[in-house]
Parts: C-alpha cells; sequence; structure tokens
C-alpha cells in the first residue's frame, strides 16, 4: 500500500469542534433570522436539525447542538440556505446566501485541537496538508487565519471553488492534481460520511475522527481507521510505517 504523501482534511468537525463552534453560533443566528420572533426561529431550528436548549430562569435560551443527521453538518451554504427559505419569505436566496457566509466567517470557531503544532509536526514528516469543505472557500480561509494556520495549507477548496461539493471527489481529485500525488498516497480526514464518502470515490485512505456529531458506529464502515480526533494522526502515521 503507497505510503501517505498528503493528508486532506475536512474543516468543521475535524480541525474544529462542531458543535463548541457553531451551537452558540447558530442559536444567535436563527435569533436575528428570526428578529426575535420565538415560533419562527423554533420553525428554523427544525428545518436544519438544530435543538435549542431549555431557557435558563431569565427565559434566555442556551447554546443549542445540531442533532446527527442535520443536514448543515455536510452540507453547503446553498443547501442550509434551501431549508430556511420557505420561512424567510422576506428574503431572497441569493442575498440570504450572501448573509450566511458573512456571518459565518465572523463564527468564533474552537479548534478540535492545539492546531498549529499538531499541522507542523505532520509537514516535519514532509506530507503536504490541504483542506475541501463544503463551507464556501473565503469564510474557510478566513477561518483558517484566524486560527493562525492558513500558511500551513497548500490547497483551501469550498464548495464554490469549481471543483463541486463532497460527497462527489471533484475537490479530493483537485487536491491530488494540485500537490503531485496518487490518490492512494493520500488520507482524507473528516468527521462526516459525506468526508468518508468522497474519499472513497476519491480512491484515498478514509480516517474519520469523532470531533464531530457523528458516532463510532456511523463512520466505521466507510473509514480505514475512526479517530477520537486529529491528534491521533500522528500515532496512526507512525503505525503505518511500522507495518
Amino acid at each position: 500500500m503507497p505510503v501517505i504523501r498528503a493528508i486532506l482534511f475536512d474543516k468543521d468537525g475535524t480541525l474544529f469542534d462542531f458543535q463548541a463552534s457553531w451551537g452558540a453560533w447558530a442559536r444567535d443566528q436563527l435569533g436575528r433570522l428570526a428578529d426575535g420572533d420565538l415560533a419562527l426561529s423554533t420553525r428554523l431550528a427544525d428545518a436544519i436539525g438544530y435543538r435549542f436548549d431549555p431557557p435558563d430562569a431569565d427565559g434566555v435560551r442556551g447554546a443549542g447542538s445540531f442533532d446527527p443527521r442535520s443536514p448543515v453538518i455536510a452540507g453547503t451554504v446553498d443547501e442550509v440556505a434551501a431549508l430556511l427559505l420557505p420561512h424567510l419569505t422576506q428574503w431572497r436566496r441569493p442575498d440570504l446566501i450572501a448573509d450566511m457566509n458573512l456571518r459565518a466567517a465572523e463564527a468564533p470557531l474552537v479548534p478540535a485541537v492545539p492546531l498549529r503544532p499538531l499541522l507542523e509536526g505532520l509537514r516535519g514528516r514532509g506530507l503536504t496538508l490541504g483542506v475541501a469543505t463544503n463551507d464556501a472557500e473565503a469564510p474557510a480561509r478566513a477561518h483558517l487565519r484566524k486560527a493562525g494556520v492558513e500558511d500551513l495549507f497548500s490547497y483551501v477548496a469550498g464548495y464554490d471553488s469549481g471543483f463541486g461539493a463532497k460527497p462527489a471527489a471533484g475537490q479530493l481529485l483537485a487536491f491530488a492534481r494540485a500537490v503531485g500525488a496518487a490518490p492512494g498516497a493520500i488520507a482524507m480526514v473528516g468527521d462526516s460520511l459525506h468526508d468518508l464518502h468522497a474519499g472513497r470515490a476519491a480512491g484515498m485512505r478514509t480516517v474519520g475522527v469523532l470531533s464531530g456529531p457523528a458516532r463510532h458506529d456511523d463512520l466505521a464502515p466507510e473509514a480505514d481507521i475512526v479517530l477520537p480526533d486529529i491528534g491521533g494522526l500522528p500515532g496512526w502515521l507512525d503505525r503505518l510505517a511500522a507495518g
């Protein structure tokens, strides 16, 4: 089996802890879109598989969380907007998508592990790193920049970068071409079945991580290995090298 020469990461739920990053952000954004209408914010939440925490004694809702089957977890901004629009008749689709991308770029994402030491260590092994996300490319780059790691990636593609979206393999095969590596020498690392299906379709190794809403048993059938988070990658690479 070919030696791993490059690693391609999903972003949300992989580089960044999904619930810690997007739970409270989604609560605030749904409330903003609903303009304080609690019934409407609840309908919006139901449409995208988000659960508000019960309100506290002062009536303030907690951070909330996404259902493991939420379309937000692996969907594109366009797909999420399509689910919200039936409840937001005052919005036009292009305006809602633009607003969502703008607000997403400002989200305070929480790294799944300390990113720079891990990624520098992987690069020190001679590995080329990339990101393939179903987010738009501009907010994805903004998130990586804020985390202080954008410079460590040789490739960043979003659903709008011209290669399609996962679970199709376009983004992944474009990465292989860009870095001059055979797909079999690349590991696709992600927290959703979309990531792993794309990796399989591209002919790459597949690594599942549990820093998103999916559970071990969800990912295991499509993964070569399932790790608690990306901090387990060096140990996995060492085991591969040892045969």
